[in-house]
């Protein structure tokens, strides 16, 4: 199997990262974080890029890519720990595209691709525990129209969002709605999260919701699916900024008269660090590759990288930690930021754990040392 980039690929490879090089820097981040963790001006500049329609249809004013072009967009922003959350959007947008009706994917869409709006997926509920048919969230129709009843928690950038991707029971069943963050019964309290971005609190009350699909639990796996598709590609570059870093200091920093890099245990660590962030690469591609399987495959293969990329992202970050002392976990040092943000990124689209038990589940028979 050929795993080399096509030239489009790398093209877009290298404009996301002069980006991220010119326009975020980590003065700029500080900046972003203590002025609440999202910046709209800067999501602008991502859709200027054409970053934001990278799963829209050129219909409607996107690029038509699929999952390797987000895989290498994704990687980019990871390595620059941008806090604007691209993948919430990709999400939302492959989401609609693929499962919504006409009239929603022409209303939102376009206005999504140019960045005009934030639409961001709204699923966690506190019960829940990442289990997806978990959801206490109500939906009744009121005249033409639909009204949900609920609350939803840690919702990316949902105190600045635009509007949201609900899923609701509707007559007994999961379905999907979108609903407006300005309409009438809908509160929202953001707060900053652990890695300097946003998120917030989400209640619904009576609140006016268009239906997006019927069939709401299947639409949601594949909207999960494709988040943690991005999570993953999105974690190999925050590993592969964290590695850099390490190797940096290791190579720099002395202890009675030589550099650590020249302790060979320390060396041995690196190396194992090296097997780790490799084992990441190969299965954020493995779950890219496999975002457009059929369900049942593609909800293995996810839970399977994701598993994978939890084990990796605590092992680099911990490790990367111990390696540098105690400045590793200082906040003036750029460091312990990529350690946070892959403390956030393990948690995300369902914890390391959690993925565990869902690659047991999904085993089939003849699976394991009974085969």
């Amino acid at each position: 199997m050929d795993f080399n980039f096509s030239d489009d690929q790398e093209q877009l490879r290298d404009a996301v990262r002069k980006w991220v090089d010119r326009s975020y820097g980590f003065d700029r981040r500080r900046e972003i974080t203590r002025s609440g963790g999202f910046d709209r001006a800067t999501y602008g500049q991502l859709a200027e890029l054409g970053l934001t329609g990278l799963y829209v249809s050129e219909d409607h004013g996107g690029m038509a890519m699929g999952p390797v072009e987000a895989m290498v967009v994704l990687e980019e922003l990871g390595r620059g720990i941008v806090l604007e959350p691209l993948g919430a959007t990709l999400v939302t947008s492959g989401l609609l595209g693929a499962y919504g009706n006409e009239q929603v994917r022409s209303q939102w869409l376009p206005k999504i691709a140019s960045g005009e709006a934030l639409v961001v997926l709204a699923y966690h509920e506190r019960k829940a525990r990442y289990r997806l048919d978990q959801v206490e969230a109500q939906a009744t129709q009121a005249g033409g129209g639909w009204k949900i009843t609920g609350a939803k928690s840690v919702v990316p950038a949902g105190d600045q969002a635009d509007a949201f991707i609900v899923p609701a029971k509707a007559n007994g069943k999961i379905a999907l709605f979108l609903v407006e963050r300005q309409a009438q019964g809908v509160e929202t309290r953001g707060y900053p999260t652990i890695d300097g971005g946003r998120a917030a609190e989400v209640r619904l009350r009576e609140a006016p919701a268009t239906l997006v699909t019927e069939d709401g639990l299947t639409a949601l796996e594949h909207a999960v699916d494709i988040g943690i598709a991005c999570t993953c590609a999105e974690a190999v570059g925050v590993i592969d900024k964290t590695m850099q870093l390490t190797a940096e200091y290791m190579n720099t920093r002395k202890q009675f008269g030589v550099t650590l890099a020249t302790f060979q245990a320390l060396r041995h660590r690196m190396a194992d660090m090296k097997m780790q962030q490799e084992l990441a690469r190969s299965m954020s591609y493995y779950a890219s590759l496999k975002l457009n399987a059929p369900a049942q495959e593609r909800r293995r293969a996810l839970a399977r990288a994701k598993y994978q990329l939890g084990v990796s992202m605590r092992f680099v970050g911990q490790n990367s930690v111990q390696l540098h002392g105690g400045i590793g976990v200082t906040d003036e040092y750029l460091g312990s930021h990529y350690f946070k943000k892959l403390t956030q990124l393990e948690l995300a689209y369902g914890d390391t754990l959690h993925q565990l038990g869902e690659v047991s589940e999904r085993m089939q028979d003849t699976a394991g040392v009974f085969a």
